[in-house]
């Protein structure tokens, strides 16, 4: 363990090369172990993944105009818009750039069907000279329903694509960890900022304002939600950040969501007690509570431990507090939200499945404690190593240990 949690400090620089060949590595790793021959990546956080490319990574979530076609074994294309070729030239992992096409209505209107057919044909040739063979399934991992149904009238035979991609994000390289520490440590920082300027009479979405000023500042990216709120506002959780005035010995309690440098999800939550005020007894019994359920659900983490038999294991929240539990015990973390995902024992008809944690996944695990119509709640949340030495804690960022 010595040896594992030295590489974390270690100052050298992150060794990006590396991390893009091991990921594209895993992509094709996949899709052997699945017998399929390419994958057709359009999710601009899945592109990023597999390609090292990025280009209005936010805005190319709702607009479906750059993807790539990566075969299990031979030259990876990426499909860029043509006035953002510049930004992957030259790139190690990306040995051919085409001309995208648009397929939603914004970008082409009524001519809808004509750019889906005139997409799927130069794909379709695309796959004929880098894939080859007479296997014509072809793994997407999103598309338009127009360009699905043209896939299929030019010979192609779509397949499920999330699977291989999250599969693939799962286990992360060593080096790759140590990338996701680093971004991590940005916005704690950025905690450490807001909470320094933190006052009773701010606003909530002042006190995210700085936060997210204060990663953006450090190279973070954007935030993926608004979930910091105060008070009456923190239970039930998931309500988002509005202009609620914030109250001396008012919990504040959030979760950071926000993608940070190199495109990493820096996730973790925090709670506290607004100005100088020691928290009520209340307020203690919360955090406790959230507490003990971090360190035990933490504690269980461990190479080949079943996904069911986890969550049987799990933290048992007393009864006032099942009610407004959170939606997960845990989940994985690296470019976003991961696989796998963790549910509550009560939620598995929901979609609870099995599996096995994995050395060398990353999964936040997660502890929200607010009582059905109680008056406050507390969030805390914190990313975790899987390794064979145990669970290594990547947060720097302190609880509050004189709130337990």
């Amino acid at each position: 363990m010595p040896a594992l949690r030295d590489c974390l400090t270690d100052p050298k620089p992150i060794n990006d090369a590396d991390i893009r060949h091991y990921r594209l590595g895993r992509v094709r790793a996949i899709l052997t172990a699945l017998d399929l021959p390419a994958v057709l990546i359009a999710d601009p956080v899945n592109l990023r993944y597999a390609t090292g490319t990025r280009n209005m990574q936010v805005w190319t979530m709702h607009n479906f105009c750059r993807y790539a076609l990566v075969p299990a074994s031979g030259p990876v294309t990426l499909f860029e818009l043509p006035t953002g070729y510049h930004l992957s030239e030259g790139l190690d992992t990306v040995d051919a750039i085409r001309p995208a096409f648009a397929l939603d209505f914004m970008s082409v209107g009524p001519r809808v069907e004509e750019m889906a057919r005139r997409w799927a044909e130069d794909l379709a040739a695309v796959f004929k000279e880098t894939v080859g063979g007479d296997d014509k399934r072809l793994a997407v991992d999103r598309a338009e329903l127009k360009g699905i149904a043209a896939l299929e009238s030019v010979g192609l035979t779509p397949m499920d694509g999330r699977a291989v991609m999250e599969q693939a994000r799962a286990v992360k390289s060593v080096e790759e960890v140590r990338a996701f520490k680093r971004s991590l440590g940005t916005v704690e920082d950025a905690i450490a900022e807001m909470r320094a300027q933190l006052r009773p009479g701010m606003r909530e979405q002042e006190a995210l304002g700085l936060l997210i000023g204060g990663s953006i500042a450090r190279g973070g990216e954007y935030p993926e939600t608004r979930l910091m709120t105060s008070g009456p506002r923190t239970n039930p959780w998931f309500q988002e950040t509005n202009d609620r005035v914030m109250a001396e010995g008012d919990m504040l309690s959030f979760d950071t969501d926000i993608i940070g440098p190199g495109g990493f999800y820096d996730d973790i939550s925090r709670s506290w007690t607004v100005g100088e005020t020691k928290p009520s007894d209340d307020q203690r019994r919360l955090y406790d509570l959230a507490r003990r359920q971090l360190d035990h659900n933490m504690a269980l983490l461990r190479p080949g431990l079943g996904f069911l038999e986890y969550s049987d294991m799990a933290f048992q929240l007393p009864e006032p507090y099942i009610a407004n539990r959170y939606a997960d015990v845990a989940h994985g973390c690296g470019l976003g939200v991961e696989y796998p995902f963790i549910w509550y024992r009560e939620d598995a008809e929901w979609g609870a499945y099995d599996g096995v944690f994995e050395e060398n996944m990353i999964v936040c695990i997660e502890a929200y404690v607010g009582a059905k119509d109680g008056h406050e709640g507390v969030k805390l949340e914190q990313p975790v190593w899987v390794t064979s030495d145990g669970p290594i804690l990547l947060s720097d960022y302190p609880l509050e240990d004189d709130y337990a």
